[in-house]
């Protein structure tokens, strides 16, 4: 049976001619990952230069690879090569590389303008990761300036096209609609789903029941992680015959006889159970049924490790949609999802981007050491969430990957060289100034990892333990570090094991990225020299600060657990921490626990002791030693300090009750401005008085004196706080002779002189002229002594006329005028009759 992709060979290879940016969209299975390489080749693309197709699973860029390499008749490395992460098979003549997404960035790295590539080739770009969005990005950036040449095919089974195309603009859209058989989806009841069965258990019964009316064909069986296949196994060991069926397993950590034996043809009939590697790019052939967990392992950032972590979680509609088609590729098959169906309502329709739930730092990284100047410029397929952005850069920041400018540090360039997150990439390269490189590889692994060591131990266990790290007690890293040794050495004996309470099989775990992280550090260059010697504790202390910088810790007092993180954080250290009697440490952990009313506790774990030198020796930059004056507030007065801090994180300070008076008056100023305090007798008359000031300042510009402005308030009233030492100090502080003294005895002569508040009318009857809060200039009289001014009076030598405010017997306000004319012919003798009943005694005209 033709595949379906090639009914659109043509039609690919035209618009490709004519453009050099084209969206494929085609079904999982249609045969574009197999076909679009070819196509590539027959249509003269890539006489000039290599292809590279991007795949996001590593077993997926080697199977491809062969099974390109089979369809041409020749074996990998000719024609047809890949390269993922510690296997390249290829050679001068491969003219086309499947390779991971991260093996393209850090070739990116190497040479920006990607000198001897003539097309890029996105593959399952819907699923959305973080690597293929960023290499995209900087694909078109490379494809705008230097490269107008280079040619991009972006191809996607589900992501909508038209939002694509929008980001591409310009550029060609071709579809394959693919044929598939009809595939009938059953789902579990509610009483299986709510059981206490393990997913596992469930599959295996499913997939038993299921092969029962499923007379041919293979079944596929989706989970999780290797942990769940291998458990998956050996329930469907103990339900299937070894002679009616092959139990295989399918995922990235298999050898690749392992592999392929899954994919590859045989004799019986299969069950494979595989992670969703098999989801898309591979294609097992003759699949009729398919169970499906309904998981898989996503990536997702962890705050307590501050890195990101694999993290076992629901897949979406579309996910579920695409296992569930491997079941009718060749004929009808069947799907069983082991969830209910009122579920599957309520699932995702689509899977969130990587770039939403990871930490940014690996890749913010690695973009700036593909040459990107500024962040801020890039031009994202989806940019992600600025604070996630913000976060990265700070964390760069303090690992002195980057200056303040955003730009990339010599040893942000060295720390881009390892495919790591930038925390252990750090790590690591302090290691080899401390000549400690494979002890951190074994810290990193440990810090990244499952804590191997159980807890709430008896005590015949805790004595085993304090016996075998001695004086390893200031870190629960290294403790875990001797631990861990201990049971290598054991080759992870169960039985010893237990005797320390080690976790046996996170302890296998950790050798095999502990390995990995050392083959890095030896393609880095960190191992030359030869053998290291035992490392000094203190110096992978000091290795672990270069990787958690961010972390450093503060007990507050040495009763109680009450810590303080940089940042501001607040918590507690863990009680069980071997950290307990430091006052400094380094927390590789941070874990939020949640408590009842909605209340987080915030606890410390994975922690190691360090000295306050370590900081200055290492961060001078992020040390600081000064002398401040600040408002105490349990004192309620003003304190000189001299403050020791590592970033935001006081470490010391030492105080003293006499501070410098002008930066005491400095602190109770801001304190008032920000109303944290009040001058008792900075009251409305002193409100007032700043009101007459700038009105005659205004009405008289020819005398040159400054109104009193938001700037001369604050200097104002730092004078005003000189000799201040205490809030209560501030109840008796007098504030209008300060304010006399800044006019001076000129302008205080004048603004008497042209606004004086008592005055006393044409007639001789008293009134009072106020600045109100709008700065309106105000006349206050009771109407008997308004009498014989027929009209509005002016003052400031005639330039300011002023509102009127009539006043009743009872000097309470009844009328606000403009114009005293027009009330003496107006409203006045309404309000005199109503007044004059009230006040027969006052006169009355």
């Amino acid at each position: 049976m033709d595949l379906p992709i090639l009914e659109i060979e043509d039609e690919f290879c035209s618009k490709l001619a004519n453009t050099n940016r084209l969206v494929l969209e085609a079904p999982t299975g249609s045969g574009k990952s197999t076909q679009v390489p070819k196509f590539l080749l027959k249509g003269g693309f890539l006489d000039n230069g290599e292809a590279v197709v991007l795949q996001p699973r590593r077993i997926a860029a080697r199977m491809l690879a062969k099974r390109v390499s089979w369809e041409i008749g020749e074996s990998p490395g000719r024609t047809i090569g890949y390269q993922v992460r510690h296997d390249r098979v290829s050679s001068r003549d491969t003219r086309v590389h499947f390779v991971t997404e991260g093996i393209l960035l850090r070739r990116m790295i190497a040479d920006p303008d990607l000198k001897g590539v003539s097309c890029i080739v996105f593959d399952e770009f819907h699923e959305r990761s973080m690597h293929a969005d960023l290499t995209l990005a900087r694909a078109l950036m490379l494809q705008r300036t230097k490269r107008p040449d280079l040619k991009l095919i972006i191809m996607s089974a589900t992501l909508d096209a038209s939002e694509l195309s929008t980001y591409l603009e310009p550029c060609e859209i071709v579809k394959s609609e693919g044929r598939t058989f009809p595939v009938e989806v059953g789902y579990i009841d509610n009483r299986s789903a709510n059981s206490d069965l393990p997913i596992w258990e469930l599959a295996a019964n499913a997939t038993a029941e299921g092969l029962k009316t499923q007379s041919e064909g293979h079944a596929l069986v989706f989970m999780p992680g290797a942990f769940e296949i291998g458990k998956t196994i050996a329930a469907l060991g103990r339900r299937l015959s070894a002679r009616g069926f092959e139990l295989l397993p399918l995922h990235s950590e298999l050898s690749a006889k392992d592999q392929d034996r899954a994919v590859e043809g045989g004799n019986r009939r299969k069950v494979i159970v595989a992670t969703n590697v098999a989801e898309t790019s591979l294609t097992i052939d003759n699949v009729r049924l398919v169970v499906d967990s309904g998981q898989a392992r996503i990536a997702r950032y962890d705050p307590i490790r501050g890195i990101n972590t694999l993290w076992i979680e629901r897949i979406s509609n579309a996910s579920a949609k695409q296992r569930s088609g491997r079941a009718g590729r060749t004929a009808p098959g069947k799907a069983i999802r082991l969830w209910t169906e009122r579920e599957n309502a309520n699932r995702a329709l689509f899977e969130e981007p990587e770039v939403r739930r990871v930490d940014l730092s690996e890749m913010l990284l690695s973009l700036l050491a593909t040459g990107i100047g500024s962040v801020d410029a890039f031009e994202w397929f989806e940019r992600p969430n600025e604070e996630r952005l913000a976060d990265a850069v700070q964390l760069l920041r303090g690992l002195e990957a980057i200056d303040d400018d955003g730009r990339l540090t010599a040893r942000g360039r060295k720390m881009s060289g390892f495919p790591l997150h930038p925390r252990f990439a750090s790590m690591l390269l302090a290691a080899k100034g401390f000549g400690c490189v494979e002890e951190m590889a074994l810290a990193a692994a440990l810090a990244q990892s499952r804590n191997i060591l159980l807890r709430k131990v008896d005590k015949a266990v805790e004595k085993r333990r304090e016996a075998l790290w001695g004086e390893g007690g200031k870190s629960d890293l290294i403790a875990q570090m001797f631990a861990w040794k201990a049971a290598l050495k054991e080759r992870f004996d169960m039985r010893f094991c237990q005797e320390l309470g080690i976790h046996a099989q996170s302890a296998r775990q950790v050798l095999k990225v502990a390995n990995q992280l050392s083959q890095y550090a030896e393609a880095s260059g960190l191992l030359e020299g030869g053998k290291e010697v035992a490392a000094d504790e203190a110096d992978i202390r000091k290795c672990l600060l270069w990787g958690f910088p961010d972390r450093v810790c503060r007990r507050l007092d040495s009763g109680t657990l009450r810590c303080s993180m940089v940042g501001g954080r607040r918590g507690n250290l863990a009680r069980e921490s071997l950290a307990d009697g430091s006052e400094l440490f380094v927390a590789c952990e941070v874990n939020e626990i949640g408590r009842q009313g909605g209340q987080v506790n915030t606890v410390f774990n994975l922690c190691s002791a360090i000295d306050v030198e370590w900081l200055e020796e290492l961060f001078p930059d992020l040390f600081s030693d000064a002398e401040e004056t600040a408002f105490d507030e349990k004192q309620k007065r003003v304190v000189e300090r001299r403050v020791i801090r590592f970033q935001d994180l006081e470490i010391s300070s030492k105080e003293s009750l006499e501070p410098d008076p002008g930066k005491a008056a400095e602190v109770f100023a801001r304190l008032i401005e920000d109303g944290k305090a009040k001058l008792a007798k900075w009251d409305d008359d002193v409100e007032h008085f700043i009101r007459k000031v700038n009105f005659v300042a205004s009405t008289f510009s020819e005398y040159g004196f400054e109104a009193i402005d938001e700037d001369a308030r604050t200097l104002i009233l730092e004078q005003c706080c000189m000799g201040i030492r205490s809030m209560k100090d501030l109840k008796r502080k007098e504030v209008m002779p300060v304010l006399h003294e800044w006019v001076g005895p000129e302008t205080l002569a004048m603004v008497e002189k042209e606004l004086a508040e008592k005055i006393k009318l044409e007639n001789g009857k008293p009134a009072r002229l106020r600045v109100d809060a709008e700065g309106l200039l105000t006349l206050s009289a009771k109407i008997q002594c308004l009498y014989d001014i027929p009209d509005t009076p002016k003052f400031c030598q005639g330039r300011a006329t002023p509102r009127i405010e009539l006043l009743a017997p009872n000097m309470r306000p009844i009328q606000m005028t403009t114009d005293l004319k027009a009330f003496w012919s107006g409203s006045y003798e309404g309000i005199k009759k109503e007044l004059k009943g009230r006040y027969p005694k006052h006169e009355w005209r």
